[in-house]
């Protein structure tokens, strides 16, 4: 059977998307090669959260196109994912030795669809409809096909889709209105991941929180996203639970006391602020201010003090001031964000934004970006220095890539801790000493956990 190479851009959704593809090729007998020199079929799974991603996927099939045409030309070139969503025949057009698109909503089909390529039933298939019921096709973990290592961590896929409608955003058609999966086929998954040896579970939504709200009631004041925390707690052996990426509008009271009462549930929060101008958050059709999200956060430390917090920040949205970028300046200050992501505003097309007017100028959205980079940097430094000394609990996850006889864990509060260890502790709950720290890294002592 033929090897298969999946090279993914964006998200953990598209992580996850990439991993239950590859899985099911390797379940109809295909390989999985190590590099797309030696595959016989190449598949990108695309991002258009921002113009950057998909050019840079554009620009990578191209020279990939290239140099198979040349030497192997019977190799199947394809694209997956958003931005094959949003461009479908297009690519095809402008990539005419490409052979394969493949929507959002039709991953599921890719096996099929290569099988129809390589047996030459069909030259080109361009597939990007809507499918009803899609949000549950898309189970197999890659750590159930045949491969190496067992994984202690996994992403579970919980919803589809997006109902927001930022006006930045092109999430919301690549991906869909909202679809939710039930919580009796959502928990069958996570225990068979944990029957396989995963003792930490990452659920997964394009706005998580907003999970099963169309069609779980609220029970005993319980929204569906906290029924559904609840109902993956109770399964034995599962150590840990994450969930990303939320919107603060899903924070209610409910959420914010399960961190309290749910020992699983990591105190650990991705809250996307985007900025801390009010004026702007209204622009960006967010839905809450800046007093509402400082006031989870609030809630969040109050529950637990130990909490991590992160966030995405967008600088240059456009008709952004000074004023306003200053108000996110103040906002990270005051927060004090255990880590950002800092996007530059991308123009979308189709979205609301892309047409507004007083788009900022590149060189003033690089400066901003570079001094809110300075800042929170900063301010992250000294929260990690402020940990030395102190003994942190990690999941062992396994080797890290700086050397044979490191391995790397994270804490509940999602900071990655590396330490001297070997094979024998993946999977294993650590208590570690903090030694010193890295860009965005902690550093244990194994002489004080006894691994020598």
């Amino acid at each position: 059977m033929p090897s298969v190479y999946i090279k993914t851009y964006g998200c953990q959704m598209n992580e996850r998307d990439s991993e239950a593809v590859a899985a099911q090729l390797v379940a109809k007998g295909y390989s999985l090669a190590a590099t797309e020199k030696t595959a016989d079929v190449i598949l990108l799974n695309t991002c258009s959260v921002r113009d950057m991603a998909e050019q840079k996927a554009i620009g990578k099939m191209q020279n990939i196109a290239a140099d198979v045409r040349k030497n192997r030309p019977d190799v199947v070139l394809g694209f997956m994912g958003c931005m094959a969503q949003s461009r479908g025949k297009q690519l095809i057009d402008q990539l005419p030795d490409v052979d394969l698109v493949i929507g959002t909503q039709k991953f599921h089909r890719t096996a099929d669809y290569l099988d129809e390529i390589i047996q030459g039933k069909r030259a080109k298939i361009v597939d990007v409809a809507a499918e009803q019921g899609s949000e549950a096709t898309i189970k197999e973990h890659i750590l159930f096909g045949k491969t190496t290592t067992k994984a202690i961590t996994a992403f579970v896929s919980i919803m589809q889709g997006c109902n927001q409608y930022c006006t930045f955003c092109i999430v919301p058609y690549t991906r869909g209105e909202e679809r939710s999966r039930t919580i009796p086929d959502v928990v069958a998954e996570c225990r068979q991941l944990v029957a396989g040896g995963v003792r930490e579970i990452t659920l997964l939504g394009q706005i998580v929180t907003s999970y099963g709200k169309r069609d779980i009631p609220i029970k005993d004041g319980k929204s569906a996203f906290v029924q559904l925390l609840e109902a993956v707690h109770e399964i034995e052996g599962l150590e840990r639970i994450r969930f990303t990426s939320p919107h603060p509008k899903g924070y209610g009271d409910d959420l914010v006391e399960a961190y309290g009462r749910l020992p699983k549930l990591c105190e650990s929060a991705h809250l996307p602020v985007q900025s801390g101008s009010d004026r702007l958050l209204k622009l960006m059709h967010r839905g809450y201010n800046r007093e509402r999200f400082s006031g989870i956060i609030e809630k969040l430390r109050k529950v637990q003090p130990g909490m991590g917090i992160t966030t995405d920040i967008i600088v240059g949205f456009p008709g952004e001031t000074e004023a306003d970028f200053e108000e996110t300046m103040s906002l990270s200050r005051a927060i004090r964000f255990d880590n950002a992501y800092i996007f530059k505003y991308s123009p979308r097309r189709d979205t609301p934004a892309a047409s507004m007017p007083d788009q900022v100028p590149q060189d003033i959205l690089e400066a901003r970006h570079a001094r809110l980079l300075e800042l929170i940097n900063g301010i992250a430094a000294k929260g990690y220095d402020e940990r030395i000394g102190r003994t942190e609990q990690i999941l062992v996850e396994g080797e890290s890539k700086k050397g044979p006889r490191r391995m790397t864990g994270r804490t509940r509060c999602n900071k990655i801790v590396l330490f001297d260890g070997s094979e024998r502790h993946r999977g294993q709950l650590m208590d570690v000493k903090i030694t010193h720290t890295g860009s965005f890294t902690l550093y244990g002592d194994p002489a004080i956990v006894n691994l020598d």
